[in-house]
């Protein structure tokens, strides 16, 4: 599938609201704070979605929340035992203006809730999504993309993909989903001329060029696989900066480590929840009595670092890291990924 098709600028919120009367919509606004996150828009009047910015948050919130309720339990009477009462299921998600990275962490966590089984609570938010991305003419100061191949544009994995050609996007269908949202509202689609599509082959060499860090992540994959283990001290070195806040886990679009716990409600019900956990949080790895088998000073980073780059790689054949550069900006101790790919690649081997 290969459709390259135009939609104005103009047209745009109209076509949202067409598509809002099935879908929930998801798309970057910018608050009262001035911060852009991904946030559900009940009504388009009023509200200005913006596009130029990058969100700080990813879209993991809305498949797989930061607490989510599994199922309610109760007891049905003296002996009766007990009855379970699943979720509510949603109307579907409608995601608009995903970046390339944020898009390309979804269908990661596709595979992650796909292993053993599919996640039944993940994939009930999941199912008949849509997914309308927007190709990175500027990549944002943090990004590298480029270096993970997952952006600045995308081939494949979205439904539909806009970019920006000034006054109108040029429109990608990626996958069946896409195609039918194009044949049902046809009339906000026109057909690409040669000039758009030169237009938008110029886009994506400029934003090629744009990127304003040089991350060699592939080099630091060969060192990590050459299984020649890394000196401690620099293990210790990134333990002493790590404040063990867990900023990193809560806002990589990828990162998937759930705790569950039951919460008692009244003497007859209650619910099971399922958690977001972290490990470099301290009690990960603790066990029931207290001890904990993992060095909180060094193995916990080594964990996370080494799980991105190594052990998925060996399982997936891609690192886990899809280059979005939100753990540059939130970590005040500078232990992100950037810093460990750099004290990797400066190892001596």
């Amino acid at each position: 599938m290969n459709d390259h098709l135009i939609l104005k600028k103009d047209h745009t919120l109209s076509l949202l609201r067409r598509l809002m009367r099935e879908h929930r919509l998801v798309a970057p606004l910018r608050n009262r704070h001035g911060d852009t996150l991904f946030a559900e828009v009940d009504d388009l009047a009023g509200v200005e979605l913006d596009l130029e910015h990058q969100p700080q948050a990813s879209l993991k919130p809305f498949l797989f929340p930061q607490q989510e309720t599994m199922f309610r339990y109760r007891l049905d009477g003296e002996g009766g035992g007990y009855r379970f009462e699943p979720p509510e299921a949603g109307r579907p998600l409608l995601f608009f203006g995903v970046r390339a990275c944020d898009l390309s962490a979804v269908l990661y966590l596709d595979v992650i809730f796909s292993r053993r089984g599919r996640d039944p609570y993940y994939f009930a938010r999941r199912h008949d999504s849509l997914l309308i991305s927007l190709a990175c003419n500027q990549p944002f100061a943090n990004c590298f993309c480029n270096s993970t191949k997952t952006g600045p544009f995308l081939e494949y994995g979205f439904d539909l993909q806009l970019t920006d050609l000034g006054d109108r996007y040029l429109v990608e269908v990626g996958r069946a989903r896409g195609a039918e949202l194009v044949g049902r509202w046809r009339h906000f689609f026109t057909p690409a001329e040669e000039g758009d599509r030169k237009a938008q082959y110029q886009a994506l060499l400029e934003s090629r060029s744009h990127f304003q860090r040089q991350v060699h992540l592939e080099q630091a994959i060969r060192r990590l696989q050459a299984d020649e283990p890394l000196p401690e001290e620099l293990w210790a070195g990134l333990a002493r900066r790590c404040q063990d806040c867990g900023g990193c886990a809560y806002v990589c679009p990828t990162c998937t480590c759930f705790t569950i716990t039951d919460q008692q409600l009244t003497a007859t019900e209650g619910i099971r929840q399922r958690s977001w956990d972290a490990c470099t949080f301290g009690g990960f790895t603790r066990l029931a009595g207290g001890h904990n088998p993992v060095d909180a000073s060094r193995d916990q980073l080594r964990q996370r670092f080494l799980h991105k780059l190594l052990y998925d790689v060996r399982e997936h054949g891609r690192p886990s890291c899809v280059g979005c550069g939100r753990c540059l900006g939130i970590c005040f101790g500078g232990v992100d990924i950037v810093r460990f790919i750099d004290l990797v690649c400066e190892v001596r081997q």
